[in-house]
């Protein structure tokens, strides 16, 4: 009898460690941040953002569209790198700052580089154009959240 309990306890705890597998892996929360805003305090806004996820546990993805995407060139407009208040930071600034210190990707969406007449070689290093399958497949991941500006 007590064979057989030890033997049941054994298969409940490994049926548990199973289930619990796939749940766990989901646990780490995924932030996709949208950013279309041409006005600099909200793209800083969405930078700090993106870095308090990234601090707190959350794998963090960036993606600029529209206007957002100047501020991935190697020449942005003046605005990108602007010191807002109250800490001076810029956000070309600290999107260079969260893609080092974190490992987030940033990337353009597909239409940017070919409506803004410019190829990849415009973007600043480790800045890519988003493939619309992939980005399509992280947005809708579960475990994700969707911040948009």
């Amino acid at each position: 009898m007590r064979t057989r309990l030890l033997a049941l306890a054994l298969a409940l705890s490994a049926a548990f460690a199973v289930s619990a597998g796939p749940a766990m892996a989901q646990d780490k929360p995924s932030l996709v941040t949208v950013l279309t805003s041409a006005e600099p305090q909200t793209q800083l806004m969405a930078m700090i953002l993106t870095m308090q996820a990234a601090q707190q546990g959350s794998e963090t993805h960036i993606l600029l569209c529209g206007p957002a995407g100047d501020i991935a060139l190697k020449s942005p407009p003046s605005t990108a790198l602007e010191l807002q208040k109250p800490r001076g930071m810029s956000p070309q600034g600290l999107m260079k700052t969260i893609m080092d210190k974190t490992g987030t990707k940033v990337e353009v969406c597909a239409l940017y580089l070919p409506n803004k007449g410019v190829g990849p070689e415009a973007l600043i290093e480790g800045v890519s154009a988003a493939e619309p399958g992939p980005m399509a497949g992280e947005l809708l991941a579960d475990n994700t959240r969707i911040l948009s500006f």
